[in-house]
C-alpha cells in the first residue's frame, strides 16, 4: 500500500509539473519583430565628402590660369581661377593662351563686358582700335574644324538626360561634353570659358576671353573656342555691374582693371592653387549623380530623374 501510494505521489508531481510548465509557456507573450528603419539615403554633398582619396584628380598648375583683379570697393582681394581644357580639347587656342600668359599680356587689361545673363568679357578694352595692345609673335591660327574632335569613344560618364542641343551629352575628365556618332565637343555651361572673336572664318587667338555668367547659351557649341571653365572665383565676374545693350561698358572708368593673369605653374611653390576635381571616372562620382537626380530629402516633392549637363557641377576642392 505505501509503494502505490508513493507511485500515485510521483504521478501526481509529475503531472502537476507538466501543467505547470505548459501554464509556463503559454503566459509568455509572444516575441514580436520590430520593423527594420530604412537606411537614410546619403546626399550628394555627404558622398562628395566621404569620396576615398584616390578618387579626386590633382589639376597641374600648368593647367590654370590665376587672374588677379584689382580689389573690390571694400579693398578684398579679388581671384579668378581658370582650368583649362586637357587635350585633345581646343589646343590651338590654348597654346597661344599660354603664351599670352607668360608675356604677361593681359597684365593692366579689363574686364570690360558685362551683359546680363550672358557673359563677362575681359583683354584689351582698346581691341579693334588703333590703341590696341600689340599681340606676342607666333601665335596659332586656329581652324573652325577644332570646334569639335572626331572621336569614336565615349567620355568617361554618359549622361542619361536628354539633351535639345546634341545626340548624347557626358563628362571627360571632369568637363561637360556633348557628342554624336563621329565628333565630341566641349559645352556651354556656367562658368565656361570662351575665346572672343569675330565673324566666321575668324576664330579668335584666345587673347579676348569671356566667362558664362547666365543661362547656359548651349546654341554656342561648336560655334566658337572653348578654352576651360571658372572652378573658383565665378562670383567676382558674376557680381559685377550689368552694362545696357551688348554689356559693353561706355565708360572706361567702369571697366574692372585686370592686375595679372599667371599660369600657376608660374607663380611661386607656396602661391601655386592646390586643387582637385572628383574623378568623373569613379563609382563615387556616379553615386553622387544619382543622389543629385533622384533627391530624396523631405524638401523634395518630386525626384527629377534626369539630369541637363550643365546640371552636373564636377566638386573641386582645395588638395588636403
Amino acid at each position: 500500500m505505501n509503494g502505490k501510494f508513493l507511485l500515485t505521489s510521483a504521478l501526481v508531481a509529475a503531472a502537476l509539473a507538466s501543467a505547470m510548465t505548459a501554464a509556463s509557456t503559454m503566459a509568455a507573450p509572444p516575441q514580436i519583430a520590430q520593423p527594420q528603419q530604412p537606411a537614410k539615403p546619403r546626399s550628394a554633398g555627404d558622398i562628395v565628402k566621404a569620396a576615398p582619396a584616390s578618387d579626386w584628380v590633382a589639376i597641374a598648375p600648368s593647367d590654370l590660369l590665376v587672374m588677379t583683379l584689382s580689389p573690390d570697393t571694400q579693398g578684398k582681394a579679388r581671384q579668378v581661377i581658370i582650368q583649362l581644357l586637357p587635350p585633345p580639347f581646343s589646343q590651338g587656342w590654348i597654346g597661344n593662351m599660354k603664351k599670352l600668359a607668360l608675356a604677361h599680356w593681359w597684365d593692366n587689361g579689363a574686364v570690360y563686358r558685362v551683359q546680363d545673363n550672358w557673359v563677362a568679357q575681359f583683354g584689351d578694352p582698346d581691341e579693334d582700335t588703333p590703341q590696341a595692345k600689340p599681340l606676342p609673335a607666333g601665335l596659332a591660327v586656329v581652324p573652325e574644324s577644332e570646334y569639335k574632335i572626331r572621336t569614336f569613344d565615349a567620355p568617361e560618364f554618359i549622361n542619361k538626360g536628354k539633351d535639345p542641343y546634341a545626340s548624347f551629352t557626358g563628362i571627360e575628365r571632369g568637363f561637360p561634353v556633348a557628342y554624336d556618332d563621329d565628333y565630341i565637343w566641349p559645352t556651354h555651361c556656367y562658368a565656361t570659358v570662351g575665346v572672343g572673336r569675330n565673324n566666321s572664318p575668324d576664330t579668335g587667338t584666345g587673347a579676348e576671353l569671356y566667362a558664362v555668367i547666365g543661362t547656359p547659351p548651349r546654341q554656342l557649341d561648336r560655334n566658337i573656342a572653348v578654352v576651360g571653365r571658372v572652378i573658383e572665383g565665378i562670383e567676382h565676374l558674376s557680381s559685377l555691374p550689368r552694362a545696357p545693350g551688348n554689356g559693353m561698358y561706355n565708360d572706361k572708368a567702369k571697366n574692372t582693371p585686370i592686375q595679372t593673369i599667371r599660369l600657376a605653374s608660374e607663380l611661386p611653390q607656396d602661391q601655386q592653387p592646390r586643387l582637385q576635381y572628383l574623378s568623373t571616372a569613379s563609382q563615387t562620382f556616379r553615386d553622387y549623380v544619382s543622389a543629385r537626380v533622384n533627391r530624396r530629402d523631405a524638401f523634395y516633392i518630386y525626384a527629377a530623374g534626369s539630369a541637363d549637363i550643365c546640371n552636373i557641377p564636377v566638386p573641386i576642392r582645395r588638395a588636403p
